[in-house]
């Protein structure tokens, strides 16, 4: 098995797909007409919104992402060669910061912010072996 996808919901899916463009640079890969579903472009492992409306027609209840609440118990990841550039970009796109590029132990250098609906990014750059 591997992981094919992994699928934000989002109050508004056009919304989610042209900000993760402006602040993370990937491509809209996918956008269905009715607005409710997108896949960005994002490599093997696609990223992708499904609207909440969407997604209540499949999961009774679940934890909607909210900017005013503490962020959910997961993360993207995005691995980049220049994360304080990186971490710029997504700032002036209208992301918020949560922790400024810092370079760990391990010599991976990592940064987080959230996006318009709330959901914790890291920004960070590979590990090394990995």
């Amino acid at each position: 098995m591997k992981l094919g996808y992994v699928i934000l919901y989002v109050p508004d899916v056009p919304a989610a797909v042209e900000f993760y463009e402006r602040a993370f640079g990937v491509r809209r890969k996918f956008v269905h007409e009715s607005g409710t579903y997108a896949e960005m472009d994002t490599g093997s492992t696609a990223l992708a919104f499904a609207g909440e409306a969407l997604a209540s027609q499949s999961i009774a209840d679940y934890r909607r992402n909210r900017s005013t609440d503490a962020p959910a118990g997961i993360e993207v990841g995005f691995v980049t060669d220049d994360v304080p550039a990186a971490f710029a970009r997504a700032i002036a796109a209208g992301a918020v910061a949560c922790m400024e590029p810092t370079r760990k132990p391990w010599g991976q250098v990592v940064s987080y912010v959230r996006d318009l609906n709330g959901v914790l990014v890291e920004i960070c750059s590979a590990v090394d072996g990995a």
